[in-house]
């Protein structure tokens, strides 16, 4: 089927946390089109069982392809963890993760062959980076650390100071004894706290340890896959941003606007 390229992009995670895979894709793609959605309704995902994951999954891309979207980005590992397959089959549209470009560039990087993921407790649970990861390069180990407490860090904009860098080290701490030279950061909410976690790292690690930003990843990958199939908007004027949310309009403002690193127009809320 030919798709439009001057389509919009379709986003979406289980809430904010995306939104910095759509700053890093609007520094990649400055002209293209993007329509988020935040399920903020029934966030979060990482809690939650695969099957109940995939199901509000499904229904956060089908309402995106109503919307007419030429390619779906999953902002979310959770759901990339589990469900990337399913929604690929059932909506027959190009679906990109999160989780494939972080790995790929953990596995280029890594001169010891170990790497650390920091990510929520569901993604770590599903195994989903170290196949990921081994999928690139059978030599390389992966690592897994939970980081719960970073996701609400980064939602309070408690970005600096003694809490974020105490949590900070109590999760890198395992992650630097196994002797990890590389760290992925394998949740969205995370780059927002990427300059604790990097100082907190060459500490515990030393100067030459590697913090991947999987949302910049993504964002390269999206970059070429639009490329090499002719699906770049061909408008020379800057992309537009519309954001979608399934509950509290008013409180998605206030905090998107330091997970884009920029003002929003106001959020619409939809009914899934």
């Amino acid at each position: 089927m030919r798709r439009d390229a001057n389509a919009p992009l379709g986003v979406f995670d289980s809430g904010l946390g995306g939104l910095t895979v759509v700053r890093a894709l609007r520094a990649a793609l400055p002209h293209e089109d993007i329509v988020y959605l935040g399920d903020t309704a029934r966030v979060p995902y990482g809690t939650k069982g695969p099957g109940t994951v995939t199901r509000y999954a499904l229904g956060c891309a089908s309402h995106l392809v109503a919307r007419g979207v030429k390619a779906i980005v999953v902002a979310c590992n959770t759901v990339s963890a589990v469900a990337p397959e399913r929604l690929r089959v059932e909506l027959d549209l190009p679906v990109l993760g999160v989780i494939e470009p972080g790995a790929r560039a953990a596995a280029e990087a890594t001169r010891v062959f170990k790497v650390g993921v920091l990510a929520t407790a569901g993604t770590i649970a599903s195994g989903a980076y170290p196949r990921a990861v081994a999928a690139c390069s059978t030599r390389v180990e992966t690592i897994g650390q939970a980081a719960p407490l970073l996701v609400p860090l980064a939602e309070e904009g408690w970005t600096d100071g003694d809490v974020p860098r105490l949590a900070a080290r109590r999760y890198l701490e395992p992650l630097a004894r196994a002797g990890v030279d590389v760290i992925v950061l394998g949740c969205t909410h995370y780059p927002l706290l990427y300059a604790v976690l990097e100082r907190e790292a060459k500490d515990l690690v030393g100067p030459h340890v590697t913090i991947i930003d999987s949302a910049r990843a993504v964002a390269r990958e999206v970059a070429s896959f639009l490329a090499d199939r002719s699906l770049l908007r061909s408008a020379d004027s800057p992309g537009t941003i519309r954001l979608l949310v399934t509950d509290l309009p008013n409180a998605f403002d206030r905090t998107a606007s330091r997970f884009l690193g920029s003002e929003v127009d106001g959020a619409e809320q939809i009914d899934l």
